[in-house]
């Protein structure tokens, strides 16, 4: 059983950096976790007196989960420790564990999927009020919209012609802010579309339109097939499927395919389906149009460099990457896209503060103490397993689907920031060999704990389930046929995963035996979320998950009730505040002196290069069995050309996702923003009196009894949440 390990005896410089106790908190990080974090009555008093008390109310009621007495008290010990060293839970948990007496209707879930939205208005509108009871209990939610049929389609039922996908996302959208705005999580929710289907474009180009789908993220699922059409300049057929019925009505020959391709489809039984043969299992669907892959690809590359959307799934990678490969077809993700999960899927969050590790910081005998780290990894996976049984969830198919799988994610936060007390350079040899080390680790040690766990308290249940062997599942592992088996076998869960998952393969043969023999207790164990407000107020802004800090001094736009517009505050990265403190108080970033002058292993997201943001997510990714959510920050001025290489590249690098960013003030405010960004940037516009307003984005207006940013206010009435929140 793991020890609760006893804080050291530390130098100053590390008791500073380590224990963040000669840190200064600076006080946008308390003020965050005081609006956020901190658990008050319904009166607004503070139950939680400091951050400490918030620990030790997580830490209580995960332990309250265990079975006896003894066992409580124990592992409320060490999970206490945990958090005080390193271990931060998703928001959800922060939140709203050991909080059901003044919040008895939340979640500590932070991530859900919703059932396939399937091709009638019954089932749409069933899918809108499980969503609206999701986002009431504080989870966000994902759903794929490509299974409903194209504009200007036949509806047979009603007699007329559908309006197609995009119309009723817009229902969806209207909801979530209703719901967000009464008090839940505003603005959660991801939608997902095929890159096949007719309405793509639609889809693509939707954000053009002001305040428009604003409560969603939007990303495309794109296929090896369509990647490989991008390169080769091929053709690209834009396909919706049929029925049987419709196939003969219409006419349709199903050889011919100028009318039909066969392709994978989340919904089984209702159209028509090869049954076999090469295609087996694909569905008949009727081509639409035909066009150059490259153009799409253009509209898609053109919409990212505009308005950093859409996002980009390569579905593929996540569907042959997936542990529960023998029974999930994923095909949407929760808002921030590092969970891709299946139908009625959940996922629980947490990050491991890699800041919390590094020794004599700044220095050339700066180290990272691997065995804290492995101590915190091993007592937070039992931590975040025990969530599973508090999840909250509003929904019973979410709470059956989180109780077969009990799937988690732990992450980590403050790479970046990691990296550079360590003075590597973010993108360098070095640091990729560092970013696969912590990430490998933090998965062997969890998998490690996993079969323990399934010792103790006994394995998922889809570990015992008996899986049918079906030829498509031969077609996909061709060893299991070398294996000696066959189509019809039976065959349990732990082994499908133990020996057939292609991410489990990676690691030593004796661990994937034991999971094949005995189960694990979870069938997944990482992703690396982005922690956004996390980093700034528990980690004291140590960068976001995996990403270098966006800047060491820049503004964050928040969100604040009953204020009109988003407030601008003033954040400095975790980096620098420590560099300060221990090293050097007079450095700034852009200090003209050579007292105040920066090393140059201080980098930030606007002076390192593409490249090194793909190679240091590859690094990471191979050892994440779900995903990762990543910003690319790229200038303004960035040249387009180049900016579609980025996405190439991702391919080619085996990632799963690729995220960019482009400041476009003509566009939209990001949530972070330089000063440099906003004082090069001038809004012009008009208020509601008439008056015309002609401002840099970081002068103050006052208007409407308030004051505001010129940035914030321009971008508050172009989307249309001016005094709405």
């Amino acid at each position: 059983m793991l020890k609760a390990v006893e804080p050291s005896k530390k130098s100053s410089v590390e008791a500073g950096v380590n224990d963040n106790k000669n840190i200064p908190i600076q006080s946008v990080s308390l003020d965050i976790w005081d609006k956020k974090y901190c658990l008050k009555t319904k009166n607004g008093e503070p139950v939680d007196k400091n951050m400490d008390d918030s620990y030790s109310r997580v830490a209580r009621a995960l332990a309250d989960v265990e079975t006896t007495e003894d066992l409580k008290e124990t592992w409320h010990e060490k999970f206490l420790w945990a958090l005080r060293h390193g271990a931060i839970p998703a928001g959800r948990i922060t939140s709203n564990a050991g909080a059901l007496e003044h919040k008895p209707a939340t979640s500590t879930i932070n991530c859900t999927v919703s059932g396939v939205v399937e091709d009638s208005m019954d089932n749409i509108l069933d899918k809108v009020h499980e969503a609206g009871l999701t986002l009431k209990a504080g989870c966000g939610i994902g759903y794929e919209f490509s299974t409903l049929r194209p504009k200007g389609a036949f509806v047979a039922g009603a007699g007329a012609h559908t309006s197609g996908p995009l119309s009723f996302m817009d229902i969806y959208d209207k909801m979530c802010f209703t719901v967000s705005s009464a008090g839940g999580r505003r603005g959660a929710q991801m939608a997902t579309f095929d890159i096949s289907h007719p309405d793509v474009t639609d889809f693509i180009k939707a954000k053009r339109e002001d305040g428009r789908l604003r409560q969603f993220n939007l990303s495309c699922l794109i296929t090896k097939e369509f990647m490989e059409a991008v390169k080769a300049d091929a053709e690209w057929k834009l396909a919706f499927p049929v029925t049987e019925k419709e196939s003969i009505v219409d006419g349709l020959d199903t050889n011919n395919i100028e009318q039909v391709v066969w392709r994978e489809w989340p919904i089984k039984g209702k159209y028509l389906t090869k049954e076999s043969g090469v295609d087996a299992g694909k569905v008949a669907c009727r081509v639409y149009k035909t066009i150059k892959a490259r153009n799409l690809w253009n509209v898609i590359m053109s919409s990212t460099y505009d308005f950093a959307e859409p996002g980009f799934i390569l579905i593929d990678r996540v569907n042959e990457m997936n542990n529960n490969w023998f029974c999930e077809n994923i095909r949407a993700t929760n808002p921030c896209g590092e969970q891709p999960l299946p139908p009625y899927g959940a996922c629980l969050l947490g990050s491991v503060n890699l800041t919390k590790f590094v020794k004599k910081p700044f220095t050339d005998e700066a180290y990272f103490d691997w065995a804290e780290y492995k101590e915190v990894v091993a007592i937070f996976t039992r931590m975040l397993d025990n969530v599973v049984e508090i999840n909250g969830l509003p929904l019973e198919k979410q709470r059956e689907e989180i109780a077969r799988k009990r799937r988690h994610g732990m992450g980590y936060l403050g790479l970046g920031s990691t990296l550079t007390m360590m003075k590597q350079k973010y993108g360098d040899e070095a640091s990729l060999k560092f970013t696969e080390e912590v990430t490998r680790v933090m998965a062997e040690v969890g998998w490690e704990v996993g079969v323990q766990l399934a010792e103790e308290k006994g394995p998922a249940p889809i570990m015992d389930e008996k899986f049918t062997v079906t030829a498509d599942m031969l077609a996909k592992r061709p060893e299991m046929a070398a294996d000696g088996i066959k189509v019809g076998n039976k065959i349990a869960g732990k082994v499908l995963m133990g020996k057939y998952s292609r991410y489990m393969q990676q690691f030593p043969v004796g661990l994937r035996n034991q999971i094949a023999e005995k189960g694990v207790r979870f069938t997944h164990h990482s992703s690396i979320a982005p922690t956004g407000t996390i980093s700034l107020s528990l980690a004291n802004n140590a960068s976001n998950g995996i990403e270098p800090s966006f800047a060491h001094h820049y503004n964050r736009n928040v969100i604040r009730e009953g204020k009109k517009s988003k407030e601008k505050v003033d954040v400095f990265s975790f980096e620098l505040l420590a560099y300060r403190e221990l090293i050097n108080a007079k450095a700034m970033p852009f200090g003209q002196s050579e007292e105040e002058k920066l090393p140059d292993y201080f980098m930030d997201s606007s002076t390192i290069k593409a490249k090194a943001h793909v190679d240091i997510q590859a690094a990471a990714q191979k050892w994440i069995d779900s995903s990762i959510s990543k910003t690319i920050n790229v200038p303004t001025d960035y040249d387009f050309e180049d900016f579609k290489n980025i996405y190439l590249y991702a391919y080619d690098k085996g990632l799963k996702g690729c995220t960019t960013f482009r400041f476009n003030p003509e566009a939209f405010q990001g949530v972070l923003v330089t000063e440099k960004d906003l004082e090069n940037t001038t809004y012009k516009f008009t208020l509601d009196d008439g008056t015309e307003i002609e401002a840099k984005g970081n002068e103050e207006i006052e208007y409407d009894g308030e004051i505001h940013s010129a940035a914030n206010l321009y971008d508050a009435l172009k989307e249309g949440y001016y005094g709405k929140f």
